[in-house]
């Protein structure tokens, strides 16, 4: 198990790098292509620690940011064996998908069973448990690559499915290494489906008019302040952020964007606060959308919500955080995991889930009308169905505040920028991610970045959004993707476990060398079984 164990941790760090700060996002393809590699020969419970050792070499440095979040390495390591663990169930899974009769000598066949058991996987990943962590599928690895334009006809579940099919065929360069034409074949045809999909189009011209919208990104002062105090200074910095706004780009915007906890301290309940806010709307003449907390009297919980306010207060309704983050928003299970670690104990009052879709309607006085914004906070942008609700919903713009002053200098901001910049392809909508510290951008329909902050910097962003309404395929088409391969992957899994002869047979898989049935002796048992060993050759 030696080399295969290598080689899963080769591709678990080779995968991490496709995603940012790196973003070298061809490696991807390489990193799948040595996991399918090392499980080529493995029965069930030796793939499953194979698919443990790459997804820890991926999650661990990919996640390395909660350490920062929380001060500890235990929640990192928890964090990262838990989000192994389902690598570990699609390597085992693969294992027993591929021993099926109708598998196991077809390698175009193990591709795509392959293929479909790796998004079905990250999809459950996604959705469970506490409502799922998102965070690694493939698919955001794209964002510079020419398979983000399948984003719009098939979202996640279409990238991430390209990713693993081009790292299946890389398997049979390997596989096909003492015949020219079955590697060189394999190698030009992985070629052509990565670049293919360049040639798609990407509308991203205005449909119902424009918007001039100014991104704020205040900073926040040093820690070991009260935090009260820290709070104000925070929501004063956005403050004269948006004066300076204002002096570089002059009276002509149409909305003003703060991020997330901009206003930790409710200004619709703080003179001093509101004094703050009213300042900035009435210096930009335009209203202003802000993050802040609210404290309902009489319950000890919170909610994380966005406020569109206006010179003379608050108006409208505000959107509420529908998807707390567990163990950072909110505890859940406290008494238990207290015997485990007093950390639980950082969350001092849980943040409750809002309701409804995630939409604000924002009037704009230059259109007289309202502008639909599809909006999710922070790691909300991570969750597909959630801002496809605000889309459908009517959201002609994506609008994503988050506040990443508690994960350092790390790779976190601009792993969410690029999942913010997946939205923007797979909608087609203009979409702006504004950042407390960075990274903060704004993004065209067509997923460019035409304006960028750095990280723990006080900047202002400004830019002309076309606005749309159109529906891309893949948000009409919504969970069915996901439900089609959660089917698939089901019967392909179901077959294999099946199969007799699945049973007690010498595994092979992609990557194998040699594509004749051939029989093995089974030790002490004086007989012999079919084997087959596929690989194209």
């Amino acid at each position: 198990m030696g080399l295969p164990w290598v080689m899963a941790a080769a591709g678990g760090v080779l995968t991490n790098l496709a995603f940012p700060d790196r973003g070298w996002w061809p490696l991807a393809y390489v990193g799948v292509a040595l996991l399918l590699l090392a499980l080529r020969r493995t029965r069930m419970v030796q793939a499953g620690a194979t698919g443990l050792v790459w997804g820890m070499a991926f999650f661990l440095p990919h996640v390395y940011w909660v350490v920062h979040a929380t001060g500890s390495v235990l929640p990192w390591i928890a964090l990262s064996m838990l989000q192994a663990l389902y690598i570990a169930g699609f390597a085992a899974a693969w294992a027993v998908a591929r021993r099926a009769v109708w598998v196991e000598s077809r390698p175009v066949v193990q591709a795509c069973l392959a293929t479909v058991i790796w998004v079905a996987v990250e999809q459950l990943r996604a959705s469970w448990p506490f409502g799922g962590f998102p965070w690694g599928m493939l698919a955001f690895s794209q964002t510079d690559a020419p398979l983000v334009r399948l984003a719009p006809y098939g979202g996640e579940v279409l990238v991430s499915a390209g990713v693993v099919f081009i790292g299946a065929l890389l398997t049979w360069v390997w596989a096909g290494r003492s015949r020219a034409v079955v590697a060189v074949g394999a190698a030009g045809a992985g070629l052509v489906l990565a670049l293919v999909p360049w040639l798609l189009p990407l509308d991203d011209q205005a449909e119902v008019g424009t918007l001039r919208v100014g991104a704020v990104q205040g900073n926040v002062p040093q820690r070991g302040a009260e935090w009260a105090v820290q709070a104000r200074e925070v929501t004063a910095n956005h403050t004269r952020g948006t004066r300076r706004l204002v002096e570089d780009v002059g009276d002509e915007l149409d909305l003003v964007l703060w991020p997330e906890s901009a206003a930790d301290i409710d200004p619709r309940t703080d003179a001093g606060q509101a004094a703050l806010v009213d300042a900035a709307a009435r210096a930009a003449g335009a209203p202003v959308l802000l993050g802040t907390q609210r404290f309902p009297a009489g319950q000890d919980v919170r909610y994380n919500e966005l406020v569109l306010w206006q010179e003379g207060g608050a108006v409208g309704g505000a959107y509420a955080k529908q998807h707390p983050v567990p163990f950072g928003e909110y505890m859940p299970y406290r008494d238990l995991f207290r015997r485990i670690t007093p950390l639980v104990d950082r969350v001092s009052t849980d943040m409750a889930a809002g309701q409804g879709p995630g939409l604000m309607p924002i009037p704009i006085e230059r259109l007289s009308r309202e502008v639909d914004a599809a909006v999710g906070i922070c790691f909300e942008v991570a969750y597909a169905g959630l801002i496809r609700e605000g889309v459908v919903g009517g959201g002609e713009l994506i609008i994503i505040p988050t506040n990443n002053a508690s994960f350092g200098y790390s790779q976190e901001s601009t792993q969410q920028l690029a999942m913010s910049r997946f939205r923007a392809v797979e909608h087609g909508r203009a979409t702006v991610q504004v950042s407390t510290v960075g990274v903060s951008g704004i993004i065209l329909p067509d997923g460019s970045v035409v304006e960028r902050t750095g990280l723990f910097t006080a900047e202002e962003i400004a830019a002309t959004l076309p606005l749309r309404t159109s529906l891309t395929p893949a948000a009409r088409l919504g969970a069915v993707p996901a439900g089609a391969v959660w089917v698939l992957a089901t019967v392909g899994v179901a077959a294999g476990a099946l199969s007799r002869r699945g049973r007690g047979h010498r595994a092979g898989g992609l990557g194998s060398r040699r594509p004749a049935i051939v029989t093995e002796a089974h030790a002490g048992e004086g007989r012999t079984a079919p084997v087959s060993v596929v690989t194209g050759q």
